[in-house]
């Protein structure tokens, strides 16, 4: 590791502004959908988003972009994701070769700017994307209904797929592992945020009725309660993992690119059916929106358990428990006052959160003994 790690740059976080304007989007399409077709098809759309992101963030991991040529290659991505958010919204209608187009082209200039250093590595990701995946989401663009579907989510799974094919050879790419993790936490944030947004829109357009006020703060508990999760507990977790790890790569791989997707992709659930709540807190939720919020979360805190297996091969069981019982919670989610099913589950996250700090506390290393880690040193 180099004396000085590296840390994330301005232009990365200029770079990301454009994914807080394409998660919103994603957002509004699930809210708009809240059927099981729906949500697959926000789905299929938020993946090429993601992984614009992610080739993004790796190119920036192992080159320096804040030299002038890398910081254009930044911004001609940046455009490119832009057009893709702002293709959103009719991306499975009339925008749809929008949408293709740019991220056929964003992977293009990430193949341009990444080829030297997988040179060696003849099949990988942004060879993948440049040359299948990319142009698939373009010849999706210019099909229509579900051919167009057909098309896009096959990339999708190309986009998947391709890096689990690809991982002996990644292997020897030497990537910077304090850079990654801030990375990914700083996405998570954006989804966060999307949450907090979503509130105040939705509210921001109703009458601030007493029972809405109220929804506002039990939402908001919500949010803090699921960064509280990841970012007091977890976030540690995964640098102490890749700064022992004997092969980075396989901690990056399984934890990073495919674990924050299902922590990103459950929250962008989540933000959702807040607005459900938000608009209608005395209302039953409606079974859709009900398995958005609880599977959502249980989707957020079963991916705890998956992330720590991978680092340290031993069971998160506080976290697997609270996922059980989300689910638990949402079969009667449907009978009680919306607001009433959101307070519920703010419970369980907050017992969670509460839990795991008196395990923590009965440590004397916390960053040895997270709650993460069940209170029990990492496994080999």
């Amino acid at each position: 590791m180099p004396d000085q790690e590296k840390r994330v740059t301005w232009v990365e976080l200029f770079f990301d502004l454009v994914f807080v304007v394409a998660i919103t989007q994603v957002t509004s399409l699930l809210h708009a959908d809240h059927s099981w077709s729906g949500a697959a098809r926000a789905l299929v759309v938020f993946i090429p988003i993601y992984w614009a992101w992610v080739g993004m963030t790796m190119h920036a991991n192992l080159h320096d972009v804040d030299r002038t040529r890398a910081r254009l290659g930044v911004f001609a991505v940046g455009l490119c994701g832009l057009f893709m958010a702002l293709a959103l919204p009719e991306a499975y209608g009339s925008r749809g070769l929008l949408f293709g187009a740019g991220y056929w082209v964003a992977r293009l200039v990430l193949y341009a700017l990444m080829w030297r250093s997988y040179r060696g590595v003849g099949f990988n990701p942004f060879t993948a994307a440049a040359f299948v995946s990319g142009p698939l989401l373009a010849l999706g663009g210019l099909a229509d209904g579900g051919v167009r579907v057909a098309l896009w989510a096959l990339a999708a799974g190309v986009d998947l797929l391709v890096p689990l094919l690809a991982r002996r050879r990644m292997a020897r790419i030497a990537y910077e592992p304090s850079h990654l993790p801030e990375r990914f936490g700083l996405f998570l944030i954006i989804a966060l945020g999307e949450s907090v947004a979503k509130t105040g829109v939705v509210a921001g357009h109703q009458p601030l009725t007493p029972d809405r006020l109220a929804a506002v703060a039990v939402a908001f508990a919500l949010v803090c309660a699921l960064w509280w999760v990841y970012f007091v507990f977890a976030a540690g977790a995964i640098r102490h993992a890749l700064r022992t790890a004997e092969v980075a790569m396989e901690v990056i791989r399984p934890v990073l690119p495919y674990g924050h997707l299902a922590f990103i992709g459950s929250t962008i659930a989540i933000a959702a059916a807040t607005g459900e709540v938000i608009t209608h807190p005395l209302a039953h939720l409606h079974t859709d929106a009900a398995a958005l919020l609880f599977g959502g979360a249980a989707l957020y805190l079963a991916t705890f358990g998956y992330t720590r297996w991978r680092m340290f091969h031993t069971v998160s069981t506080t976290r697997l428990s609270a996922a059980v019982l989300c689910l638990a919670l949402l079969p009667p989610a449907g009978y009680v006052p919306a607001l009433a099913a959101m307070a519920a589950l703010v419970a369980v996250l907050v017992a969670l959160n509460v839990w795991e700090a008196r395990i923590a506390h009965r440590h004397e290393d916390p960053e040895r003994h997270l709650p993460y880690m069940n209170a029990e040193r990492p496994t080999a």
